[in-house]
């Protein structure tokens, strides 16, 4: 199974066009399925008072508002349609996360066919029940979240009328970078497994290694951030993989898919020539003459494995020897 492989570039474009078109174009250069934006009006997302995330203080003018900073990084309409077409041009999906009502709205008008609900929104009923309506594909992201909030997000959407078949959950946690000791990533198992769900898992680790063990657990969908630089100026930037990191998780998540086979234990066709070598016969532990019997005291087990297999020992032993042999010749039937 292939696993869906979204890029997310987010606000890391710094309101900035040139860099946003970098961005696509480091994705589809790593070979990534999506790149992601987000779609928002600063105004709608929060109130003038509203505080910044400690980890976005960090990155940014601490005596900036949350509303402050996000209003340089809104997306306008025209920017969207830019870089949906840039996207096509490059061979890579466009794809957003609509923070709000309107914003969805204005995805679906741009021809944008899924959605994906931040983590943020899993708890806004009204949000969610215009997502659910459209009755199209839905990636809902759960961070700070447990399975109860969770469930109750899922039920929403599917009384609006989107199904079930139709959501994908994203176990995440919602700091940047999350210390490898709260990922949980069991806990991915635990939410698909109890909601009968499809699930993956939305990597905020420094690293590449969590998103390629979720692969290997079973997610049918990995999304994370990346920048051109994590010395650029912004919020998400410090936990942001950088062009090379990116392209090699893609490298690792398509290595995992494919080793991770069929499921059926047979020999890989790859080592059947290597069997001979590594596998053994029963062999003359000394001279033997014809008509002795075979015995433990004159039989032994080497390679190669070309002859009689050892696992038919107990049927050789007590046979007469039809011909003579020397040391270390194979017995033959």
């Amino acid at each position: 199974m292939r696993t869906l492989i979204i890029a997310e570039a987010g606000v890391n474009h710094n309101g900035d066009m040139s860099l946003a078109r970098q961005l696509i174009d480091v994705a589809a250069q790593a070979g990534a399925d999506m790149v992601k934006f987000q779609t928002f009006s600063a105004s709608r997302l929060v109130t003038p008072l509203a505080a910044k995330a400690q980890y976005q203080s960090r990155s940014t003018d601490a005596a900036e508002s949350q509303q402050e900073m996000l209003s340089r990084l809104e997306l306008s309409y025209e920017m969207h349609v830019e870089l949906i077409a840039y996207c096509a041009q490059r061979g890579i999906r466009f794809y957003s996360t609509g923070f709000d009502s309107q914003s969805v709205d204005m995805l679906v008008a741009l021809g944008i066919d899924s959605f994906k609900i931040p983590s943020g929104e899993i708890s806004n009923l009204p949000y969610l029940r215009h997502v659910g309506k459209y009755r199209r594909p839905v990636i809902l992201s759960t961070g700070m979240s447990n399975l109860k909030e969770v469930a109750s997000a899922v039920e929403v959407l599917t009384q609006a009328g989107t199904t079930r078949e139709d959501i994908t959950v994203l176990h995440c946690s919602t700091e940047y970078p999350t210390p490898m000791e709260d990922v949980n990533l069991r806990a991915m198992l635990t939410m698909g497994q109890s909601l009968g769900l499809k699930f993956g898992y939305s990597d905020h680790t420094a690293g590449i290694e969590v998103a390629t063990a979720a692969v290997a657990l079973g997610a049918v969908l990995i999304e994370k951030h990346f920048t051109l630089s994590r010395e650029l100026p912004g919020p998400d930037h410090k936990a942001s993989l950088e062009p090379d990191e990116l392209k090699a998780m893609v490298t690792a998540i398509r290595n995992i898919e494919r080793a991770m086979g069929d499921g059926i234990k047979r020999p890989c066709p790859s080592e059947m020539e290597n069997m001979a070598v590594a596998r053994k016969s029963i062999v003359a532990a000394r001279p033997i003459q014809t008509g002795e019997c075979f015995s433990e005291e004159n039989l032994t087990v080497k390679r190669p494995g070309t002859g009689i297999s050892p696992m038919l020992w107990d049927s050789v032993i007590g046979q007469r020897s039809t011909r003579n042999y020397a040391a270390d010749d194979l017995i033959q039937a």
